[in-house]
């Protein structure tokens, strides 16, 4: 198999694994130990544009900064695909979620597609507890079939 076929599977591999990765560190960190950084996301009345749950941006971005480095610096190449994959993931939550779903720019604001209404049903619902439990709909990109029905 060609190198940038592998190259492809990897970035794909990778940002389809970081779904899963989003969805136990927002159940278990976010709504755990690191509630007191994203207990602001879940309240309306924060002041100001931005939040202490965007302190996540920059923990999250921590691991694909790291192999985007060894990637070009060092020449490891499957580190590269890696970081390449996580970043790519990061850029479509940011897409996803702060422009889409919680429109910081006031953009996207009406669509007719019934996985991205799904998908906006299921993180309304999430939002619906303010406290860090019960909670429910923890990922980004997968949605519980439930949402799609309406």
């Amino acid at each position: 198999m060609d190198s940038w076929i592998i190259n492809v599977l990897v970035v794909v591999a990778t940002f389809i694994s970081m779904e899963a990765v989003a969805w136990l560190t927002h159940k278990y960190l976010m709504h755990g130990f690191f509630w007191f950084l994203h207990d602001d996301h879940h309240k309306k009345d924060h002041p100001g544009f931005f939040e202490r749950n965007d302190f996540f941006f920059l923990i999250f971005a921590i691991p694909g900064i790291i192999c985007l480095a060894l990637g070009t610096i060092y020449g490891v190449s499957l580190a590269l695909y890696i970081g390449i994959g996580i970043t790519t993931y990061g850029a479509a939550y940011f897409f996803i979620h702060d422009i889409f779903i919680h429109q910081r720019f006031k953009v996207l604001r009406n669509t007719e597609n019934r996985y991205l209404k799904a998908l906006r049903r299921a993180h309304k619902m999430h939002h619906k507890h303010v406290n860090k439990d019960p909670g429910e709909c923890f990922g980004m990109l997968w949605v519980p079939l439930k949402y799609f029905k309406s």
